[in-house]
């Protein structure tokens, strides 16, 4: 197979850190432009990669006529319609997690992505991350886990974080339930099986708990935040059953070598015709999930 050629929406810290440099560097791709809302940002990205920059209508129309598939950095809200719209003019999507924040929005880019027969992928990190992907196949395999319990508590609003991420008004908005709630998720489905029920609780500042029931009849629970403590931070995975104890192992891989991983999934994906694990299909189901989730925290009585 020649060459993919592909553009990316979007231009924060996650593109230039993550995004670019690993459509950049992929060989399996031909990285030609990004599209940005900002026209400047776009500019200053393209000139770092030699590639050429885009913004408003036309530079979307442009991007999506000149290339075969099309990466998402951008807030989820944003990124659901325009992948939509990728998809419709026949670009394979890479997309970022979560879809959307709406079940109405992911159901909107699925739809697109089905009746295109575009590939797909959503980029759930630990699912491409060399250890924690191979930790989650072979667990997967084994079976005969009676529970499982995660929790993702990052430091993104705690005392003292200073983070490039912190300034995003949608992280604020929608708190860890959405922003690291999904990578719970798509660690925890493929161990127990889809999500039958969720029983959601919150407290103050931004963490959730949730208890959920799968359809191996297993039972886990997560727990989730951005506003943790910078001593209290953490991320963890442990299974408890028929074999024992096991911690899923973290860190090993740079978020570059992670989403080029990701790549290598949409390749095969493409070349195979096969949809791959982490699509936007599972994408949706993540949001569903989430979404009643919150609907639960919604309602909860007030103090």
């Amino acid at each position: 197979m020649s060459k993919l050629r592909i553009g990316l929406l979007g231009t924060g810290p996650w593109a230039e850190r993550a995004h670019a440099p690993a459509l950049a560097a992929h060989p399996g791709l031909a990285f030609t432009g990004v599209w940005g809302r900002r026209p400047e940002a776009a500019e200053a990205l393209a000139t770092a990669h030699g590639i050429t920059a885009h913004s408003g209508e036309d530079g979307l129309d442009a991007i999506f006529a000149e290339n075969d598939a099309v990466a998402f950095a951008l807030p989820p809200d944003v990124q659901a319609p325009l992948a939509a719209r990728a998809a419709a003019a026949g670009c394979h999507l890479l997309m970022d997690k979560p879809v959307a924040t709406t079940v109405e929005g992911a159901r909107e880019v699925a739809d697109a992505a089905a009746e295109s027969g575009v590939s797909s992928v959503v980029f759930c990190t630990l699912r491409f991350a060399a250890d924690s992907a191979r930790w989650i196949d072979e667990q997967a395999s084994r079976g005969g886990w009676f529970t499982a319990h995660a929790h993702w508590l990052g430091a993104l609003y705690g005392q003292g974080a200073e983070s490039p991420y912190a300034a995003s008004p949608w992280r604020r908005e929608k708190g860890g339930l959405w922003d690291v709630g999904p990578h719970a998720l798509s660690v925890l489905i493929p161990l127990l099986g889809d999500v039958t029920d969720v029983t959601a609780v919150r407290t103050e500042p931004d963490l959730t708990h949730l208890v959920l029931r799968h359809t191996s009849g297993a039972s886990s629970s997560a727990a989730l935040s951005l506003s943790a403590p910078k001593a209290g931070a953490g991320t963890a995975v442990q299974l408890r059953g028929e074999h024992g104890t096991t911690d899923m192992p973290t860190g090993g891989s740079t978020p570059v070598a992670s989403f080029e991983a990701a790549i290598d999934g949409l390749l095969e994906a493409v070349r195979t015709g096969r949809p791959h694990d982490c699509d936007v299909r599972f994408g949706l189901r993540l949001t569903e999930i989430l979404a009643q989730a919150e609907e639960q925290v919604a309602a909860a009585p007030k103090d």
